[in-house]
């Protein structure tokens, strides 16, 4: 069954350097490193050393409270280092990885037979179920839970974005095993927007499509949980990225693991914007060798895209859940005369500050990374509103957020939302605050007190 949900509230950003639909192989990395901070919930426990070998699919460390989530090495080789942090926090696990892969064996099941039970330990033995997250608190799913639904969200309206259609070419199969797959645990709700009727991984007998039509952020998982099955205090969604179901069916066909993904490279830094085909992991040097533009000025290199990713550096590795990396121009060696007072056709403003908005909706706009203000008080003019497609008051929750209280937090709907639905109303934020920041450590909070 299909329905369209028709979304009016949000903002779509165009910028310059979106991924052209080719694709390239990277240099064969020398090590590849999993980081514990990609699976927020978990407080890892390591089941391996430097000097030990491991095969794809073996774990690398699992979740310490329970001991059954385990976060397994995207490739087979020798454990080359555990990186510490302050308070000897584990920063990443790096691996060589070995000339030929090596892979675990974890069956290949019978999807006619296989109770929930059992999938859900083969996801559990194969690493795979760390990648799934549950609302409320958006953090990894706890295999003890019974969840009223699966969501998972086969578009993005992020700026820079992957597109699901180009990443999923040549894989419909294993996405629609992977569905029919999760279809057993619970179910399985997949949107999708409305240039992708057609698509090739459709149709989904085993789960129910729904269209969503309207600008960012109406791919945002939460925002479809919102209008199709909101959630009451008490309740679990598990929510799955798009090509995350690909890992899935792969397990289910094969037996085996496999983390590759089609990452989008953007930007206007890029030489060449474009998709790669790597492992999660992948040091970031790698993924964007000889692609990065000499233009002089400073650059950001973003893990994801720019309003929900990280900042890095080459030293970094590709993420457990990144679909992107964008570099962007930083704008710290900018100076203008006049500064935002300066009428200009090539910046972008929601209030129509600049003369932009007369040049139509979609023109392309190549800003930097300066906030352009400090941080100041908040005034309730109902500008988040106008962006946030949800039925939540955002503004009132933010405040009820900032000022710790718990009872109004959740009557005014924090177990729906995660830091990714502020993302939006962060950018067009007049009082500058960190949004996302905010929502993530008050979701930690309640965590905590409800635990």
């Amino acid at each position: 069954m299909e329905r369209t949900y028709k979304l009016k509230k949000g903002l779509d950003l165009r910028l310059e350097g979106e991924a052209r639909h080719q694709l390239r192989q990277p240099q064969t990395p020398k090590c590849y490193a999993i980081r514990p901070d990609d699976f927020h919930g978990i407080v890892p426990r390591l089941v391996v050393k430097p000097g030990d070998e491991v095969k794809v699919g073996d774990a690398l460390f699992v979740d310490k409270a329970t001991e059954k989530i385990r976060v397994v090495s995207p490739v087979s080789g020798t454990v080359k280092d555990i990186v510490r942090g302050t308070r000897r926090k584990i920063l990443h696990i790096s691996v060589n990885p070995s000339a030929t892969p090596v892979f675990a064996d974890f069956g290949k099941p019978n999807l006619n037979t296989i109770s929930r039970e059992e999938l859900i330990e083969l996801l559990l033995r194969s690493g795979l179920f760390a990648f799934l997250r549950q609302r409320p608190y958006d953090v990894v799913a706890s295999p003890e839970d019974s969840p009223k639904a699966l969501f998972i969200s086969a578009f993005s309206k992020m700026p820079l974005a992957a597109d699901f259609d180009f990443v999923v070419s040549g894989r419909e199969s294993l996405f629609k095993a992977g569905i029919k797959a999760l279809s057993k645990l619970c179910p399985v709700f997949v949107g999708i927007k409305p240039e992708q009727q057609n698509s090739t991984f459709l149709p989904l007998p085993e789960a129910e499509v729904n269209i969503f039509d309207g600008p960012n952020p109406s791919g945002n998982v939460g925002v479809q949980i919102n209008h199709v099955s909101p959630i009451n205090k008490g309740e679990v969604v598990w929510t799955l990225g798009a090509e995350e179901v690909c890992f899935v069916g792969e397990l289910v066909e094969t037996g085996r693991v496999n983390l590759t993904r089609r990452v989008a490279v953007a930007g206007s830094e890029t030489i060449n914007p474009e998709y790669i085909e790597t492992l999660i992991g992948t040091p970031l040097a790698d993924v964007l060798y000889e692609n990065v533009a000499d233009t002089g000025h400073s650059q950001r290199i973003i893990n994801g895209n720019p309003l929900v990713g990280t900042k890095s550096d080459k030293d970094d590795f590709l993420g457990a859940h990144t679909t992107e990396i964008c570099i962007l121009p930083e704008g710290d060696d900018r100076h203008e005369v006049l500064g935002w007072i300066m009428p200009r056709l090539k910046e972008f403003s929601t209030n129509r500050s600049y003369l932009s908005w007369l040049l139509g909706k979609n023109k392309t706009y190549n800003p930097d990374c300066r906030i352009k203000g400090g941080e100041r008080r908040m005034i309730m003019s109902g500008e988040y509103d106008r962006v946030f497609p949800m039925d939540i008051y955002a503004g009132y929750l933010i405040k009820a957020i900032i000022a710790g209280d718990i009872d109004r937090q959740e009557a005014l709907g924090i177990y729906e939302v995660a830091p990714e639905d502020f993302a939006v109303a962060e950018f067009v934020d007049s009082s500058k605050l960190e949004l996302q920041r905010i929502v993530r450590e008050a979701l930690d909070i309640l965590r905590k007190e409800n635990a």
